[in-house]
């Protein structure tokens, strides 16, 4: 790509600015109104800066911060930068889940870009949702972009042992039901998991989605690894804000680095991380946007072909700063060169293979070598059958492997608040044979598709020492969980998916290895009990979740909005 394609007057930002009419005319004098210099932004690239900073966000503390290392880059390389506030999205805090609202802010991103004298951007995003839905509407939009992850925290700590957020959670919390630690045990754990700024340091949903948000070659090399609070995080932030400007120039967009090579290079990661099961559904969103569909059996596909080659939590053993230090995401790829196209683009300028130049590994018990990995294939499994005709997702080596060849009877619970009761009551009627099944928790039912898969097991369970049994639901689980899991069933229970048809004591088979899930009830009782079934009321009377369950797609196809599915080629807006 040749430096400095575009001229002054090809700038999008020229249609405000650099015209001599009346409309310019107020467009800078505002700009003068708020302190700047004509000379800030009269004649150079205008660099919008999409900030999903809050108070609440914990994953995104330091972006306050770093945003100020962003705009510095850019004033370095000549740009003028202005920050746009869009969506937080905090995981922890956003009710009932962030994942209702992944849409919404991908189309904030989309109309921020826009609605704005903007000509290219730099997204500043990591937790879970906020990569895919600020990279889905800055993909839809069509500007040069750069994402900036938030980066993980430091590991977690408590009386001696290293935790990982989320992991060590569920693995604690278990625990204490069990009535093996005491509460004081459980205060202190509380007290010492997350330390520091950042997104959970395990691979979860967050991790898995900037490491292929990297290997698509939409940041910089080994930015997704960089833990927050490390100085090497701000230098970062720094080189996004030079480089961005550089790609206005150069008129490096989106549409000119996504293919079909980024999106198989992204799956290859996301398989050799044991990556999060979220990634089947907001990998599919992202390229959809870009026009190039996924379908579910490609992660299915990949896994057979792709080792589990990186050794982390929950799959694995170690965490995000031992990944980091271990050489990162271009140590991983460095490992997976033979599986990748190296001569994908990049918004380096150059190819992903390039960006490998010099990489090594330097642990290698961390990130393994293909031929010594933690798990030779099926890192994820893709499932169908009466029960699942559009598919469902379990993740292997997160599983009681007895489990993965599986026969027994169903529980069946319509909401989760039911289930919750049931499962702490010591006289409930289960063994650890029962399959847990909830239902009315996908896109629509949920609303949203919460993350209620790995649904708790029951304490009566717990105080006989088990811990893990097949659990099946049209839910999302965190990316941070781990046991036998059947996720994102589709078509789901709300919609009329077969789902809706288990009864309690109904025999279901789960055979990972033949990719199959059968409920065993005949065709015709199926479809009266789905007929008969009474899900939840979703028709809502105004507002944004009238619009979500209007319009959202089911798991398999992204969940992403079927009037923003595709390419984007929304016109520019008018200047008056």
């Amino acid at each position: 790509m040749t430096a400095r394609k575009k001229t002054l007057a090809d700038l999008r930002s020229q249609r405000w600015f650099g015209a001599t009419d009346l409309r310019s005319f107020g467009h800078r004098s505002r700009m003068l109104q708020m302190g700047y210099e004509r000379e800030d932004f009269s004649d150079k690239p205008v660099i919008g800066i999409i900030n999903t900073w809050s108070d609440i966000n914990p994953c995104h503390q330091h972006f306050k911060a770093r945003v100020e290392h962003v705009k510095r880059g850019v004033w370095q390389a000549g740009g003028f930068p202005i920050e746009l506030p869009a969506l937080s999205l905090s995981e922890n805090f956003v009710k009932p889940t962030t994942m209702l609202y992944r849409n919404f802010l991908a189309m904030e991103v989309e109309e921020l870009l826009r609605q704005h004298p903007v000509d290219g951007a730099v997204l500043m995003g990591g937790c879970d949702k906020t990569t895919p839905g600020t990279v889905m509407g800055a993909i839809s939009m069509d500007l040069p972009f750069v994402y900036l992850p938030a980066g993980p925290m430091m590991r977690g700590h408590f009386g001696g042992t290293i935790l990982g957020s989320g992991s060590d959670v569920w693995k604690y919390y278990a625990e204490k039901e069990a009535g093996t630690i005491t509460t004081q045990q459980w205060n202190d754990m509380e007290a010492g998991i997350a330390r520091s700024a950042g997104t959970c340091m395990t691979m979860g949903t967050a991790s898995t989605m900037t490491s292929i948000t990297e290997a698509m070659g939409l940041s910089l090399p080994g930015a997704a690894s960089i833990p927050a609070a490390d100085a090497d995080h701000p230098r970062m932030a720094g080189a996004c804000g030079r480089r961005i400007v550089e790609m206005v120039w150069e008129d490096l967009k989106p549409s000119d680095i996504i293919d079909r090579r980024s999106i198989d290079n992204a799956l290859v990661v996301h398989n050799a991380l044991a990556g999060s099961t979220n990634a089947m559904i907001h990998l599919v969103a992202m390229a959809g946007r870009a026009g190039f569909p996924v379908k579910l059996t490609e992660f299915d596909d990949f896994a057979q072909k792709v080792p589990v080659i990186c050794n982390l939590r929950p799959s694995g053993q170690y965490l995000m700063e031992d990944f980091h230090i271990a050489g990162g995401i271009r140590a991983l790829m460095l490992n997976l060169a033979p599986l990748l196209h190296l001569d994908a683009r990049s918004v380096t300028g150059g190819t992903v293979g390039d960006g490998l130049a010099g990489i090594k590994v330097f642990n290698d018990d961390v990130i393994r070598p293909l031929d010594k990995p933690i798990v030779s294939l099926g890192g994820t499994a893709i499932l169908y059958g009466n029960l699942a005709p559009d598919g469902c997702v379990i993740k292997p080596p997160a599983a009681d492997p007895r489990f993965l060849n599986h026969t027994g009877p169903a529980l069946v619970f319509d909401d989760y608040d039911a289930m919750s009761a049931a499962v702490n009551d010591l006289d409930l009627d289960v063994t650890p044979d029962h399959i847990l099944v909830l239902r009315n928790a996908g896109p629509v039912g949920g609303p949203g598709m919460p993350e209620w898969g790995m649904l708790p097991l029951p304490k009566k369970l717990l105080r006989q020492g088990i811990r893990d049994m097949l659990r099946i639901s049209d839910a999302r689980m965190s990316g941070t969980s781990y046991g036998a899991c059947i996720l994102h069933v589709s078509p789901e229970s709300a919609v009329g998916g077969p789902l809706a048809a288990v009864r309690n004591g109904d025999l279901i088979t789960v055979n990972v290895a033949e990719r199959k899930i059968h409920l065993h009830v005949d065709d015709a009782e199926i479809a009266a009990r789905v007929k008969a079934f009474k899900g939840p009321d979703r028709a809502y009377p105004r507002g944004y979740n009238r619009l979500f369950a209007q319009h959202v797609r089911q798991a398999h196809e992204g969940a992403d909005f079927d009037f923003l599915e595709g390419k984007g080629g929304i016109p520019e807006p008018e200047i008056h």
